[in-house]
């Protein structure tokens, strides 16, 4: 069986999502030495095309004028599975993780053109502070004639995603359950993987909470409804996951 077959995202539009809703990315140049250099960026998928901004000076900018291919790569980890999941459960080559992540390979370019600057920037802005309260930026600005804006311009944008697709159906049903499971009989530690700040200072309510609703998502994700309520699972297969 070709499990990277399986595991590709076939949706363009499944892979644009995913883009416009992620946070950060990383951006891979090439340095003078022939090494790669990566860096997290803040990121937004425009007109099929990568932007990040920042100071415009640095590494990746000195890198991207003597070669301008790159990669970008953005990931999100859905759920640690632990052995104990699977069976036997104390094989600990078993141990695996959901995720969603997709991969670029492209042309990067500095952008000078304070209209477009602007645009862009205006998109970021309203990407990550969905809330509002702020004046749109204008191409007069000094702050964007004097921010570096990079552009990529993807060759290939490739992904993949775990979420049992090539599991036969007792197996799926069996991890979906104990990750439901795991929410009512130890919810703090799916928090703790999720590296939920300040959890220390949560209360025993919110915890099973945030657990259980994180938990229901990830199962539906799978392709599985919860038709029970907090604490009894009851999954019936909604419908067979493809990306």
């Amino acid at each position: 069986m070709n499990f990277g077959e399986k595991s590709k995202i076939k949706s363009i539009a499944k892979i644009t999502e995913f883009l416009q809703t992620e946070h950060i990315g990383r951006i891979a140049t090439i340095d003078k030495n022939g090494f790669p250099f990566v860096a997290p960026m803040n990121f937004i998928f425009h007109n099929g095309s990568v932007y990040i901004h920042g100071f415009p000076r640095g590494e990746k900018y000195e890198n991207i004028k003597l070669n301008s291919k790159c990669g970008f790569e953005v990931d999100k980890e859905l759920a640690f599975l632990p052995s104990y999941f699977f069976e036997p459960p104390t094989d600990a080559s078993l141990t695996d993780t959901l995720y969603v992540s997709v991969i670029i390979k492209g042309y990067a370019e500095l952008i000078t053109d304070n209209d477009e600057k602007s645009q862009v920037l205006n998109k970021l802005i309203q990407k990550y502070q969905i809330e509002g309260g702020y004046e749109p930026l204008n191409p007069q600005m000094a702050t964007i004639r004097g921010v570096g804006l990079i552009k990529i311009k993807p060759e290939t944008i490739t992904g993949k995603y775990k979420l049992g697709k090539y599991w036969d159906e007792k197996d799926k049903i069996r991890i979906a359950t104990r990750i439901m499971e795991r929410a009512v009989s130890n919810p703090k530690r799916i928090l703790e993987l999720l590296n939920v700040p300040g959890l220390n200072i949560l209360d025993e309510k919110t915890i099973k909470e945030f657990a259980w609703i994180h938990s229901t998502e990830i199962v539906k994700m799978m392709g599985f409804n919860n038709e029970s309520e907090y604490p009894h699972i009851l999954l019936v297969l909604a419908n067979d996951v493809d990306w």
